[in-house]
């Protein structure tokens, strides 16, 4: 249908509020109107994801019901309604708001909904799912996203995102729904009074916090240096704020200083351009913090606290260093298995599982423990279905998983990458080095020494709206069908392409299976261990390169990892 068309009728028709309609009556851009009605909002393979204002290709309370009714058709479908859905929302404008239209509308089709009280991080809801024997959770959040930003993510039974085929399913049943007017919804009262809508709150806190008190592997070190570690720890103004400080607090850490600008909660992150972890401006002001107190580490978590961004102090040289996610993600699992199998607890049939995209040091890691590695897809919802089929087929046991997008799990409470508990396996591994008179950047370089120095980055190229998904497809559409057998001085050994599911050989032209789902990803494995990928954001309009090279200093990795970049990126944009 004509986009003028649907414009027209959100802005006449009575079932959408009054401040919707006039919100659009106020439109003056021909293609402002176009951007927000030429296409509905892509309830992708995680849920929604867009800029919150009126119109089909936006976040708002009509997009929202018309999500969760799908959902729960759905459910009903798998015959599964009894078991209800648990809900958790972060700090972003209209949170809270769409997190209660979810529930209503689900109680409205008779599925119980457990919501929690306040915010909550996104992994505590994954914990929840499995804690409640719930059939789903849904999280209101954008992530890392810009302020303008909020969305909807799925999981299902097993605390983890929806994979296939539930994703495929789910998204059918969505796109089903043509008319908003026939999603359903009740007031809020009448599904307290039908016992439908239940808060939930502190005790399942209590429940989580103790999950991941378990995982500590030695707390006599936590407690022989607490007093002698200094952390400063921003919340961004997201989730991450209550459970990273009592957390720590429960497990022995007492000198925890919180960026008090940054603590509480606020949708429009005003202290920050981007409240992202990834980001070293969302840093200044707790940097400002950590040189007051002399600190130790430096962590900030994004608004649903599922990622985790670090600096380490050198103290050599006073600096303080950025970690990136390959960093961070290597030294909690260099931490955790050389402290398991000096305590004899490593297990003989155990796998590390991380994403295609992810540093190629993990499987030097694996091998030097003996461990089987195992690459996903990007999206830790695969990684997360790795643990599922480990139980399930009674293979591996999982040690840990982690992403070069800043996101890690330890144990498996939960199903989805968790900041908390990245918080508190970071910060004991601290207390041990810190025992052993070493720094985490003192370990980082002992790390490079035993495995190779690896460095890798990650550059992306925003291109919005219509002309920009052109773009992007023409971009990997160009790459796969004249595929490059050199980027820059170095050899292209191996193509994969995710999408048509096969690795080819470029010398042989033999080809073989990816044995992953199919996905719009392109894989290029170089000479001299380098590789690069490139993939659209699944969240926002961008496209993404990840590069990757492996030197003989770290000097000689920077270098290398700058001349494939520039060679990369001026291959395509010629």
């Amino acid at each position: 249908m004509n986009y003028k068309v649907v414009y027209r009728n959100w802005l006449n028709n009575a079932y959408f509020d009054a401040n919707t309609r006039k919100e659009l009556s106020e439109l003056t851009k021909e293609e402002e109107i176009q951007d927000r009605f030429y296409k509905d909002l892509d309830f992708g393979t995680g849920g929604l994801r867009g800029i919150i204002g009126a119109g089909t290709n936006r976040m708002n309370r009509y997009t929202v019901r018309k999500a969760t009714q799908g959902l729960a058709n759905f459910i009903h479908k798998e015959g599964k309604a009894g078991n209800g859905v648990a809900i958790a929302y972060d700090s972003r404008n209209m949170s809270f708001e769409f997190s209660e239209e979810a529930a209503l509308c689900l109680n409205a089709n008779g599925i119980k909904t457990y919501l929690f009280e306040s915010l909550r991080p996104t992994p505590e809801l994954s914990f929840a799912v499995r804690e409640l024997g719930c059939i789903a959770g849904i999280v209101i959040t954008a992530s890392h996203n810009p302020p303008e930003y909020n969305g909807y993510k799925v999981y299902w039974e097993d605390g983890a995102q929806i994979t296939a085929p539930k994703d495929s399913q789910i998204i059918a049943e969505v796109n089903a729904i043509t008319d908003y007017a026939k999603v359903q919804t009740m007031t809020k009262k009448d599904a307290m009074e039908q016992n439908l809508y239940h808060v939930i709150g502190e005790e399942m806190d209590q429940k989580y916090y103790a999950a991941l008190k378990k995982l500590v592997v030695n707390p006599d070190v936590i407690r022989q240096v607490s007093n002698d570690i200094k952390i400063v720890y921003t919340p961004l103004h997201g989730t991450g704020n209550i459970p990273v400080q009592s957390i720590l607090k429960e497990i022995g850490f007492k000198h925890v200083y919180v960026v008090k600008e940054q603590e509480l909660p606020d949708g429009n992150f005003s202290t920050v351009r981007y409240p992202n972890p990834e980001d070293k401006n969302a840093f200044t002001l707790a940097l400002q913090l950590a040189k007051r107190v002399d600190a130790d580490l430096v962590l900030a978590t994004d608004p649903d606290a599922d990622r985790l961004g670090i600096y380490v102090k050198d103290c050599k040289t006073n600096e303080y260093i950025a970690f990136t996610g390959n960093m961070s993600g290597a030294l909690i699992c260099e931490y955790l298995l050389s402290a398991k199998k000096e305590r004899g607890i490593l297990s003989k049939n155990g796998a590390i599982v991380d994403t295609i995209v992810t540093t190629n040091m993990t499987e030097a890691i694996a091998t030097h423990y003996g461990l089987t590695h195992i690459e996903t897809l990007t999206g830790f919802k695969y990684i997360g279905e790795q643990i599922k089929i480990f139980e399930e087929q009674q293979t591996y046991h999982y040690e840990f998983g982690f992403e070069e997008s800043y996101g890690c799990l330890v144990g498996t409470h939960a199903r989805d990458k968790d900041a908390i508990v990245a918080v508190m396996s970071l910060c004991e591994a601290a207390a041990y080095y810190k025992s052993k008179n070493m720094t985490l950047w003192d370990q980082m370089l002992r790390i490079y020494e035993k495995y190779g120095y690896y460095q890798e980055v990650l550059k992306s190229v925003t291109l919005k709206g219509v002309d920009g998904s052109i773009q992007m497809e023409d971009i990997l559409n160009g790459l796969r069908t004249n595929t490059p057998i050199r980027i820059g001085n170095k050899k292209v050994l191996y193509f994969r392409d995710y999408k048509a599911g096969f690795i080819k050989d470029l010398k042989t032209g033999e080809k073989r299976d990816t044995n992953l789902p199919a996905s719009n990803v392109l894989y290029f494995e170089m000479e001299e261990d380098a590789w690069c990928c490139v993939r659209p954001s699944g969240t926002e309009p961008k496209i993404k390169f990840y590069i990757g090279v492996k030197g003989d200093s770290l000097e000689d990795a920077k270098k290398k990892l700058k001349e494939f970049t520039d060679a990369l990126m001026s291959m395509i944009e010629s």
